[in-house]
This record gives structure tokens, sequence and C-alpha cells, in this order.
């Protein structure tokens, strides 16, 4: 059930197209826990973010049902960029790629299943760099997933991390001590005293981290 705030935010966003709608759907009826997925929002908030800086070497961990992805190939101008989508459930690859070829755009993403910091580690060897970052994934490896990936962003280029307010326990007091929430809390006191970067956090969903890399 839509709260009132979130009814009115849809109401007055430009609506989602077909694919996207398709994707919603499923992940509701095939998967258990549909929560996780970005939502029409947030979802246009990332094609605009595409849009508005350019991003043209996106990095997306966390592809989950692959609503992300979709959303951010959107932003990229017709036959240029592409994504590398990381994603360790390999269960959800049909649905993933489904959504994909509905959207159009599975040519221009491609898709890593596995542990996530082993596949960060071979594409640093393959000496990839990325305009775009968006992270989705483990909480509990926000941090190792910042370390890896950071040598690979370009100058300028911006990181963005979902669900950095985890339900609000992290301005709870106490602090939860589960291992997710904690994760959270070491990522967003790690990227706010790291003078690399300069960070935003905006109270969309469950949080939303925007970091520029100076």
């Amino acid at each position: 059930m839509l709260s009132p705030e979130e009814k009115y935010l849809l109401s007055h966003c430009t609506p989602q197209g077909e694919a996207l709608r398709w994707i919603e759907r499923q992940t509701h009826i095939r998967t258990n826990y549909p929560q996780m997925l970005s939502g029409p929002v947030q979802g246009r908030l990332l094609t605009m973010i595409v849009q508005m800086t350019g991003a043209r070497s996106i990095l997306e961990i966390g592809c989950f049902t692959g609503y992300s992805s979709v959303c951010m190939a959107y932003g990229m101008p017709q036959g240029e960029g592409h994504i590398d989508s990381l994603e360790i459930n390999d269960e959800l690859e049909p649905l993933i790629r489904e959504g994909w070829e509905r959207a159009g755009v599975s040519h221009r993403i491609s898709l890593h299943l596995g542990d996530a910091r082993k596949t960060l580690l071979a594409l640093a060897l393959e000496g990839r760099q990325y305009d775009l970052v968006y992270m989705d994934a483990n909480k509990r490896e926000y941090c190792q997933y910042y370390e890896l990936f950071f040598p690979l962003v370009r100058g300028g280029g911006i990181i963005l991390a979902d669900d950095i307010l985890w339900d609000g326990k992290l301005y709870s007091d106490p602090i939860p001590q589960d291992a997710q929430t904690q994760g959270i809390s070491r990522f967003n006191d790690m990227v706010s005293s790291d003078p690399r970067v300069e960070v935003v956090l905006l109270p969309l969903r469950d949080g939303l981290g925007i970091i520029r890399k100076k």
C-alpha cells in the first residue's frame, strides 16, 4: 500500500514505460523481496542523473531484477555507452535478461554473475574506467566495494550508494548492532571523511548517497 506522499510523487513524475512496468510486476510475482526494487521515482532519478552527467561507462553493483540498469541505460544517448552490471544471485538471470530484451537495452549491458568483490578485481585487471557507479548490494560489504572500485572511477565521476539511511536505523539512538546496519554506518563514516570526494545524502526511500570523486 502506497503512502499519500508516494502516491503524490508518482502522480507528478514522468511515468515509467511498459518494459519497466513489466519488470516491476514480475519482481512482485517472482521474487521474495520485491521491496528491493528501485521503483519508478528513484528509477526516473537514475535516468536523469545519467543524462545530466553524460555518463557513458557505468558500473552497477547489485542488479537484482534489472530495473535500475534499464533506467540508467535509458539515460544514455542512443547507440552510446555501456553498463557492467554485477549480481550474485544467478537464479534471477532469466528475469533480468527478459526485462532487458523488452526494454531494448540488452546489447548495452553486460551481466557479471558471482561475488562482486571478485568481479571488481577482474574488471580492475582489465583496466576498466567508469563515469558513474551505482551501488545497491550487500550492505555489509559497502566499504569493501568502495575500496575496490574507487580507482576505477574517473576524476569528476559520480558514485551513487543506495539505502544509506536503512529505514532510519542510521540515526536511531542507539544504532542497531546488526551487520547490515553497522556496514552502512561504517560506509557513511568512511565517505564523509574521505578528502578525495564530496558527498551529499538524500532522504529518498531508504536514503541515497551522491558522491563525487574530485
